[in-house]
Formats: C-alpha cells, structure tokens, sequence
C-alpha cells in the first residue's frame, strides 16, 4: 500500500489502544447486525425478482453514478435488477461470524452499507421516488455538485449524520441549530426527522439539511458522500481503498446516535466507521461497548456537539459578527417570496449597485459604518428602496485587479444570512430582507456588520482595512451610481486591451451555482461572465487570492475544435466535468449550436427572431414585450438554471460589444432589436462596435427598439427599409 494510503495505521492504533480488554460485545453485535441486514435484503430482492423480473431495470433518480455505493466501492454498473444478487451473495459470504474482531466489524459494516443500498434500490423500483417535500430520500447529483465542491473544499466545514430520536423535540432542535450556525450540513434519519420538524428548524434543501426518512435511507448520506470522490477528486470507479481514504481526508463527517440502538443500527455504525467517520452515541455505554476515536459514549446534550467536532478534527474559525440573525452557508440556498419579504432593495424596478474599492491608507476609516437614507423600520412593510453598496478597502498586498473579486463576494456574504436574499451584481443587485430578519431587529447597519467581517475574514492575505457606505437615499445612490459606472467603465476598458487569442488560460466563475447547481460560466478576455462582474482579468485575480475558489484556470494552449465557434476541447472537459454532467459540449462564440449556459444572473439574454433571421437582445431593467413573444422574465425562466438552450442566450451587456458576439452566426450584424435604453447605454462603444466589424456607422440605426415595435411583425418592415443586413444572410435555422 502507498503512503498516500496508510489510513489503515488510524485503525491499527485504536486496535493498539483496545487490545487488553477488547469490546468483543460490540464487535458481535455488529457481526450480527450485518448478518441480518443481509438477509433482509435477500428478502426483499428475491420477492422483487419474483414480481418484476432479473431484467427490471433499476436505478436512482437523476444521477450518473449508478448505484453509487457499490459503483465507488467495486466499480459495478448496475442497471438490472438480477445483478444484485451475486454482489449480495458476496457481501454476506465476507462475514465471518467466527471472527469476532474490529476488522471483521468493519467489514460487517461495509456489508450492511452494499445491503441498505440494495434495500432502497429494490424500494425504489416498487415505489418510485415518492418522497414528500421537505423529505428528500435519495439526494440527485444537481445537488451533490451543489453542495458538494462547498463539502470537500471546507466551505462547509463537515457533515453531522443525526440517527434515532433525541430526548426531547427541543433538544433535537437545539443540536441541529447549534450544528447550522456552525456551517455544518446535517442529515436526519428516523424519528429525529419529525423531531427537527417540530422544533420549526429551517431544513431542506435549500438549507443543506436533508430529512431522508427511515432508516435504511441513511445509506444516502453514504452515497451522497462517495459520489463526491468520483466528482471532485477523480477517484476512479472500483478503487475502494482509495474511496475510503478519500472519505477520511476530506468528507469531515461524524455519526450522532440519538436514543436505542439495536444490532442492525450498530452495524450501520460500522459502516461510517468502515469509511473513516466516528460514531458518538448519546447514551451512557458500558467500556465493553466503545472504541476511543471510533465508537464514543458522550451524553451531556450542551457539549454533544462541540465534543463530536473535537473527535471528527474539525476545526471552525469562530467569526462573531454582532447581527441579530443566524450567518452560515446553511442559508445561502434562502429564497425570500414577496409574501415573506419586509423590503426589497435594488432589483428590476429601483436603482441600485454594489462596489468594491481599493484606497490608500489614509483614504480609510477602518470599522466605519455609514447609513445615509431611511431605514428598514422607516418604510412600510413589502416596500422597496434604492440601494448602494460602496466598500473601501486597504490592504499592503492589495491591487486594483482584486476589487471584482472581493466586490462579487458581498453576493455569499449577504446570502450567508438568515433572512437575507442577494442576487446580481455592479448595477442591477437585488436584496430581499424577510418578516422574520426584521422582526429580530435586522437594520441597514447590519449589512454593513456582516461586509466588514466576511472581508476581513476571507481575504485576511489582503485586506488589512475596510469602511462601508451604505445609501437608501435616491438622490445619493444617482450620484454615487455614476461615479460607481465610471469605475465599471474604466475595468471593462483595460479587459478590451486583450483577446481570446492573447492568452493560454481561461477561468471558469461557479459562483452561481448556490442557485443553479449546473451552471459553469467560462470567462475569456472576449467575453465577461454573465453577470457582467466577473471578467477575465477577475478570473485571473480571483484564482490568485483563492485557489480553491469559484474561478479555476482551464488551459487553451491547445488549437481549437472550432476557431469560429469557439470550441476547445479542454473547455468542453472543465464544463462536463462541473455541471453534473450535463453540458458536454459548449461553443463560447455560438448561439444556435451549443451555446454558453445561462444562471440567473446575467444582465441580457439573446433570442433568435426567425422571422427576422436574426437576433434580439433584452435586459432586466427592459421588462416590456419583445420581438421574440416574450419578457425578460419569461425568457429568464425558460433558459436559465444553468440550461443550454439553442437560439438562447444569457449575458452581460459588454459581450454585446465583443468581436466574438454570434462570431459562428455573424456576429453583431445579428443584431435586429433592443430596448432603446441599452442602446443608449451603450452608445457610442456600440457604434464603434459597429464600425470596427465592417457594418458601419449608421448601422445602429438599423436596428428596432420598442419604439418601432414589439412583436417580428412590427419590426420587419422597419428592418427592410433601412435594409438591415441580418435579411440577406445566411437563414440561422
């Protein structure tokens, strides 16, 4: 066995540990555990074998890894009910019942984890997928990808597995809120489920806390956990050494045992075991029933947790940030309805913007915290109001290349609270405070609280100060919001100094996948992530502050599949690899075929009018009717979520005035309408657009706004009197 995998010594040492009075009655009780749990799974399957057939095809719902514990563990591919059965009768035969010995334990258990799975595919078939929200059952891999780059990367700190019934509804509550605000996500199995229901704790997924159901669905934590192996680490399939040392290193889970335990239960305990993760048991256990490190006895319900994490090595930075609401990634996932919601800020209807800037010792009051507007409790519940977000900040190692990346983050930080909704970025942030922040006592001035911390937190390497401004008043947030685009202004201009031809690397921005799991934005110097706040030189920035962040380098030394469309091979890889699975192929310069995925976050999207044979674009601020027969907030919900939709596009504003906008379709020749407001926001870098692709300067008046008309009848005779190229090209379709 290599170095890397010497996890076998941490057994061997707690064996050392044991060896003078070894607990034999548990190591039996295991055994005999695993004895049963296969032989109810032999049950279940040879009745489904009966009923259904050898050739039922099984399987769980929206993933790609099969039955993903025994494809982690033993590489099989399992789509048929009949080959279950010999994998059965090979777990049951690794039972030695006249073994009785902390291996055979383990062993016993990983027993137990092929035999629940089994259990739960054959309960699959018969029944489906029928789990009624907020019981998640068997956890799809949008979610896994979600979640799971925030578990192995320590984002979320470890996971906490909650198994029986805890002694009182209340204490249950209590563990679990107690596990939240420490960032951890939590997995609930029996009756601790309707325990945390009671108790009004905030679980789902949203909340990265997973109700599963009876017992035998705690084998989906299991499996949630080795998917993560093959996703993220590479692991390939059938290396069950590899995924059991994996599991230890980086999945920072322990087991909480509330209440009895039977054999069956100690068996299940085996299995964490098995994989690397401590078991704590809240009752009192006699000597002959622990394993120090592994098999615990802790019963003071105040301490449980704080004990648990000391055994598991997980180690927590305590960040006391004095707001009157929870802060941890357990909420980012938090969407706030209109009904729940107490203000609005920003968003579609109302101005708003967030800035990030660097400034010289002397230009900084550290700490400082300025509100200049009305209040929360100054304006009637579900009203709106203006918004700006102005932070300095200073710092030795500080450069003007890091402001985007810091400036993006207020994003996580905002959604980090408990009440609080954040999306978008630059000039089109949209904030949602609920009923129940400001009923807390939740105030504009905390906003500012939860910015300094999280700045000085997570950029400890460069940020030494930081102020924050914040405007609810109109007037000020006009004028701070001009000074603010000047600023955006200035950093698209220095991006435009570059091509896609002039470097090696792109970055990748996953940011968004807190709301959509399988978006990945690939960021080039010609093309801004889709928010219009992610550019390439914040790419580059970004993956020099934080390796292990959003935004990952991907090489395109290599010449391309497709020069026109824009496609590389390595980029084709990155994105499938990252977007569970589901973008295989993507075309960075093409709208028809293989476009760039849409979040929900991108400042315009780009439809195809057929009747037209060209291509209109609308943003958020528009909101009216358009050419393509619908609003913003339509095509929004039709192509975002991180779908690749062909003759659909999202993105920011600037790309329009790249040369690589529809470079496979055209390019800005496409280009037939838009809201007169972009056009004059735009202005005159559209024009020079324009000129510099050989269409000339009058070419933006040939293309219809809403004055012109709404609807592909209205606008194409305008189209042809001003004899708009777009009708004389190549058909799109």
């Amino acid at each position: 066995m290599s170095e890397e995998l010497n996890f076998e010594q941490i057994y061997n040492d707690a064996e050392e540990a044991i060896k003078d009075n070894p607990p034999t009655t548990l190591f039996q009780r295991a055994i005999n555990g695993g004895i049963i749990a296969c032989s109810y799974a032999e049950i279940l399957l040879s009745k489904a074998l009966a009923e259904f057939g050898p050739e039922a095809k099984v399987g769980y719902p929206d993933t790609a890894y099969y039955l993903p514990v025994i494809r982690s563990l033993s590489g099989e591919e399992i789509t048929e009910l009949g080959q279950l059965v010999p994998i059965l009768n090979r777990m049951r035969a690794q039972i030695n019942e006249n073994d009785v010995s902390f291996n055979m334990a383990r062993l016993a258990g990983e027993s137990t984890a092929y035999a629940a799975e089994i259990i739960e595919t054959v309960n699959y078939l018969r029944y489906g997928h029928q789990h009624v929200d907020p019981y998640t059952g068997f956890i799809e891999d949008p979610i896994m990808r979600k979640y799971g780059i925030l578990m192995v990367d320590w984002t979320i700190p470890g996971e906490a597995v909650l198994v029986g019934k805890a002694r009182s509804s209340e204490d249950a509550g209590n563990i679990v809120r107690e596990l939240m605000g420490k960032g951890m996500m939590c997995f609930f199995c029996n009756e601790v489920c309707e325990q945390v229901f009671e108790a009004k704790v905030k679980v789902g997924k949203d909340f990265f806390q997973f109700p599963l159901g009876n017992f035998t669905q705690v084998i989906h934590v299991v499996n949630y956990a080795l998917r993560a192996g093959i996703a993220f680490a590479g692991i390939e399939p059938g290396l069950r050494d590899h995924h059991r040392d994996y599991q230890r290193r980086r999945i920072m889970a322990f087991v909480l045992h509330l209440g009895e335990i039977d054999d069956v239960q100690v068996a299940a305990h085996f299995a964490a075991i098995f994989l690397g993760f401590p078991v704590i048991c809240d009752t009192e256990l006699p000597e002959d029933h622990q394993v120090p490190g592994w098999y615990e006895s802790h019963t003071d319900y105040e301490t449980l947790v704080s004990y648990a994490m000391e055994l598991r090595g997980i180690k927590i930075k305590i960040l006391d940030i004095p707001v009157p609401i929870a802060i941890g990634p357990s909420f980012e996932g938090e969407t706030i309805k209109r009904a729940d919601m107490h203000a609005e800020l920003g968003g579609p209807k109302i101005a708003g913007f967030e800035i990030v800037r660097s400034v010289e010792a002397d230009d900084i009051e550290d700490g400082k915290i300025t509100v200049e507007g009305p209040d929360l409790d100054e304006m009637e519940e579900g009203g709106m109001l203006p918004i700006g977000i102005w932070v300095k900040v200073y710092g030795k190692k500080m450069q003007d290349d890091f402001e985007g990346v810091l400036e993006r983050r207020i994003h996580d930080f905002i959604n980090f609270g408990e009440g609080l909704f954040h999306m978008g970025q630059r000039d089109i942030n949209w904030i949602r405070v609920s009923k129940e922040a400001f009923e807390k006592g939740f105030r504009m001035q905390h906003f500012g609280e939860i910015i300094l911390a999280k700045m000085k937190n997570e950029f400890p390497a460069i940020v030494d100060r930081v102020e924050v401004g914040l405007y609810t008043d109109a007037a000020k947030v006009d004028e701070l919001m001009v000074q603010a685009k000047e600023v955006y202004a200035t950093r698209d201009q220095r991006l435009a100094e570059l091509s896609d031809e002039s470097v090696d690397t792109f970055y990748s921005c996953i940011l968004c996948q807190s709301f959509a799991p399988a978006q990945v934005c690939v960021v080039t110097p010609d093309r801004t992530g889709l928010c219009g706040a992610v550019s390439w030189l914040d790419g580059r920035a970004a993956y020099e502050i934080d390796p292990n962040g959003p935004c990952r380098p991907i090489d395109v030394s290599e010449d391309p599949v497709d020069a026109d469309k824009g496609q590389w091979a390595s980029v084709n890889e990155y994105v499938y690899e990252n977007s569970q699975r589901k973008t295989e192929v993507l075309n960075l310069y093409s709208i028809m075929e293989y476009p760039m995925t849409s979040c929900g976050c991108f400042e315009a999207i780009s439809a195809i009018v057929p009747e037209a044979n060209g291509v209109m674009v609308t943003t958020r601020e528009h909101g009216g009717d358009t050419p393509c027969g619908m609003n913003f907030s339509t095509l929004a919900g039709s192509v975002g979520g991180g779908m690749q939709t062909p003759g659909f596009m999202g993105h920011s504003k600037q790309y329009i005035l790249s040369d690589k906008f529809l470079k496979a379709e055209g390019g800005l020749a496409r280009l037939v309408w838009m809201p007169k407001s972009v056009k004059e926001q735009l202005g005159d870098d559209l024009v020079k657009a324009a000129e510099k692709a050989g269409l000339g300067a009058d070419f933006v008046d040939k293309i219809a706004d809403e004055t012109v008309g709404t609807s592909a009848e209205e606008i194409l005779s305008f189209l042809e009197e001003k004899g708009h190229p777009a009708l004389t090209m190549e058909f799109m379709m």
